[in-house]
């Protein structure tokens, strides 16, 4: 038999993962059988278990491949600091997401992945070993707005790049749960919470009442 090429592997790897993603996002991860993966990418059974042994091997592929989008994207920002702001971080994730989630329902998918990361420990594993990769990239970002004011120097940079990572899974959940529409003006609302440039408050208002 003639050597098959690694891009090969890699592409006919990437075509099963493709077709289970659409097959977990329209039936759900439990509801899904190997046979509707097969149908779906139309290869025989010896092709898919060839990469794979089962659904929960799939899952996880995914899982890994969209973290490490995740981790790249937040890493990119972070190699721009200090010229892009909290806000316009989050701005950029949050149309990565969405582009992604239109792609190939990334939004979904993670849910997903979460639900089986509770009965999965590789996938909690690889979700926490996410958490701190990403957070410690935006500690760079947050450190550089620190200094110029930006944010508040007595918090931890640590626990304030934490604070934001939380922003993203809520931006995931309500993507998958009220569409791109219901997500419109979130950008905004993180530009005006963290202008670019901006300065944080350091003393109250003498009235004790913002505004006046």
């Amino acid at each position: 038999m003639p050597k098959v090429s690694q891009e090969y592997l890699d592409a006919r790897r990437a075509e099963i993962l493709s077709g289970a993603r659409r097959c977990f996002v329209r039936n759900g991860f439990h509801a899904t059988t190997m046979q509707d993966v097969l149908t779906e990418t139309g290869l025989s059974t010896g092709a898919v278990y060839r990469y794979f042994a089962g659904k929960q091997d799939m899952i996880v592929a995914i899982a890994e491949e969209n973290l490490g989008e995740v981790v790249a994207e937040v890493r990119k920002l972070a190699d721009q600091r200090p010229t892009v702001g909290i806000g316009e971080a989050l701005t950029d994730l949050f149309e990565v997401i969405k582009a992604k989630h239109a792609e190939n329902g990334f939004a979904a998918l993670t849910l997903l992945v979460w639900s089986e990361s509770l009965y999965i420990p590789a996938l909690t594993e690889r979700i926490k070993a996410t958490i701190v990769e990403a957070c410690g990239e935006i500690v760079k970002i947050v450190r550089e707005h620190q200094s110029a004011g930006a944010l508040p120097q007595g918090a931890s940079a640590d626990e304030l790049a934490q604070l934001i990572a939380t922003i993203m899974p809520g931006f995931i959940l309500q993507l998958t749960v009220l569409g791109p529409s219901g997500v419109d003006g979130l950008s905004d609302a993180a530009r005006a919470l963290w202008p670019e440039g901006g300065t944080h408050a350091t003393t109250p208002h003498p009235t004790g009442q913002l505004g006046e």
